[in-house]
């Protein structure tokens, strides 16, 4: 017969013993029996109030969750001719968001035989990987896609 390590509800070990048992001692005490640990040898049970553990898992769920960072991937758009004006708009653009710690994908598209001139998107990528150096690096080269031209910068880790 299968017997579990039982923990009473102030964090005291009562020792190994079968399941039936456990269960008897938890309800005697006004509480419920349940498995933390079904992975150990033998299993982890506790005697608690069930609403109460449940409520304290969701709360450290919770707590767990506002501290994970979510990294969004942001897109900036340009074409092989873009004007000098634009460019320095949008590689600034792109070094702010960065600097706030998350990913930008630039994308050159291009628009009818614009596509035979590919040495222009990739000129272009070059200058913003340079510009762009002690904010992010690129994850990859440029890739072709069709008729655009994309690269995605991760921001520097800081140390």
């Amino acid at each position: 017969m299968k017997e579990v390590r039982v923990i009473d509800e102030e964090g005291e070990q009562l020792g190994i013993m079968t399941p039936q048992k456990a269960i008897a001692i938890a309800r005697e005490r006004g509480y419920d029996l349940v498995e933390v640990a079904p992975q150990a040898q033998p299993p982890v049970c506790r005697i608690v109030d069930f609403g109460k553990y449940l409520y304290e898992q969701k709360k450290r769920a919770h707590e767990a969750k506002k501290k994970q960072v979510v990294i969004e991937v942001k897109e900036i758009k340009f074409r092989p001719m873009t004007d000098e004006h634009d460019y320095n708009f949008k590689m600034k653009h792109a070094k702010e968001i960065l600097t706030d710690g998350n990913k930008v994908k630039a994308t050159v598209r291009f628009r009818g035989r614009e596509i035979t001139h590919k040495e222009l998107g990739m000129q272009l990528l070059d200058r913003l990987e340079k510009d762009l150096a002690e904010s992010g690096s690129p994850e990859f080269r440029p890739r072709v896609e069709g008729m655009q031209m994309t690269v995605i910068f991760s921001p520097k880790k800081e140390k």
